[in-house]
Parts: C-alpha cells; sequence; structure tokens
C-alpha cells in the first residue's frame, strides 16, 4: 500500500520560510518523480514543483521560482519543499504527489497523493 505523508506545514508571517517534507513508503521510490501542488480555496489544485526519479532535473511555477526549493532523498525516501519569503497568496494546502520517472505539470498525471498539509501565511 502506497502512501505519501506531509509535514512541516503551519502559521507563518509574511516573509519568513517553511520546509514541507513528504515521507513515501509501499512503493520503489526512485523509480518515481514527484511533484508538489497546492491548493487555495475556491481554486483549482495546481503545480507548485516538480523533481525527476534522480533528482536530476527540477522545475517551477513561476509564481514560486526563486523562492522555492524541491530536493528528494533517495536513501530516506524523502522529498522537500523548502519554501523563503513566503507571502499571504501562498497560503493554500499542500500536496505531495508521485508519478513514474518523470515530472509533469499536470495533477491527473500523478498516480499517488498525499494527504495534505496546510499553509498559511498572515500578512
Amino acid at each position: 500500500q502506497v502512501q505519501l505523508v506531509e509535514s512541516g506545514g503551519g502559521l507563518v508571517q509574511a516573509g519568513g520560510s517553511l520546509r514541507l517534507s513528504c515521507a513515501a513508503s509501499g512503493l520503489t521510490f526512485r523509480h518515481y518523480a514527484m511533484g508538489w501542488f497546492r491548493q487555495a480555496p475556491g481554486k483549482e489544485r495546481e503545480f507548485v514543483a516538480g523533481i525527476r526519479w534522480d533528482g536530476g532535473t527540477t522545475f517551477y511555477a513561476d509564481s514560486v521560482k526563486g523562492r522555492f526549493t524541491i530536493s528528494r532523498d533517495n536513501v530516506e525516501n524523502k522529498v522537500y519543499l523548502q519554501m523563503n519569503s513566503l507571502g499571504p497568496e501562498d497560503t493554500a494546502v499542500y500536496y505531495c504527489a508521485a508519478r513514474p520517472w518523470y515530472s509533469d505539470y499536470n495533477p491527473k498525471s500523478y498516480d499517488y497523493w498525499g494527504q495534505g498539509t496546510q499553509v498559511t501565511v498572515s500578512s
């Protein structure tokens, strides 16, 4: 049974930082690309960042480029999202997701999802 469990969310002031983690189990983690998505109230789920199965390629939504960094540890079976210079527009539930080998912007192409972690940025 595949499980993705996010952690690290919380309440932070504008300009602050958070580091999200996603622990994976039940799959051969090194065979999967990982993505971070977010969903704000009343909005569709949107792509935030993605990383290839080996960590060799990363890409980001324009809205977070230069502020967020995705990374992974294929020994610990974890993926991370370092978020800096947070603003109220970053408030959302953040999800990690897995799909084979190469990451993608489209959430429908992901096979597995975590339950999400809430990030709230106060102004």
